[in-house]
């Protein structure tokens, strides 16, 4: 029977696992596979799986279940062994590794923080403040001025925007770093400046929250940044 993993920890952990929802049809119990010291927790997979809304809200669940009682490795949405030897030899080959891993990330979660700004405050900020590109974007409105100076216009802008978000990732971090056990950075995107997750000792997840909240409000207008956690620790698996 192809198996479905959602996760790896000790075999002393808890594992309250009655009444979750399972991936696939949401009745296959949730149970565990020994292994010597530690245990994969899985469910019967299904022939097909796709990412879908009821499959990832089960995924999920079945994380954060096991992370409110200790210490787990929560896998990836898709993962699937043959069957309960192919789980058990994963278990036993990784066992070192997979026992220092929950040691580093025991008592711990992940926070996720994402920088945001507005594109139209941005670029009216950009405006205001060079006079260069205030020249040109007056020579290029309404399709008026060169070739060139289009061209300069829209360099200018790109490369003062993109400083001025490097600058605003680097003051955040400046402020999380100290809270934080270690970090995993996302290259940023044309949607958030910054996008990093932060693993945290769960005793001082309030003050770490507090301390984004502290430099969300020095922020200039229209940058915001968004915290989700606590978070089992997927980007630190």
């Amino acid at each position: 029977m192809t198996l479905y993993v959602y996760a790896v920890t000790k075999s002393s952990h808890p594992l309250r696992l009655d009444d979750l929802p399972s991936v696939g049809d949401g009745e296959s119990p949730v149970r565990a596979v020994r292994g010597d010291s530690l245990c994969a927790v899985v469910s019967e997979a299904p022939e097909d799986i796709k990412v879908n809304r009821p499959d990832v809200e089960a995924h999920h669940a079945v994380q954060e279940r096991l992370w409110e009682d200790g210490a787990t490795l929560p896998l990836g949405f898709g993962f699937v062994a043959e069957d309960e030897d192919a789980v058990r030899a994963v278990l036993e080959g990784g066992a070192e590794g997979f026992t220092k891993s929950l040691e580093t990330l025991a008592d711990r979660v992940e926070f996720n923080v994402k920088g945001v700004q507005e594109e139209e405050a941005v670029l009216r900020q950009v405006v205001e403040e060079s006079e260069r590109i205030r020249q040109l974007n007056e020579v290029t409105r309404g399709g008026g001025g060169t070739y060139d100076e289009r061209l300069e216009l829209g360099r200018l802008l790109h490369d003062e925007v993109q400083a001025r978000q490097t600058a605003l990732a680097e003051s955040v971090l400046a402020a999380l770093r100290p809270h934080a056990h270690a970090e995993q950075l996302t290259e940023p995107s044309q949607q958030y400046f910054l996008n990093a997750s932060f693993l945290v000792d769960r005793e001082k997840g309030e003050e770490f929250t507090q301390a984004a909240q502290d430099m969300s409000d020095e922020l200039p207008e229209g940058v915001e940044v968004r915290v989700r956690g606590p978070l089992p620790p997927y980007s630190f698996v």
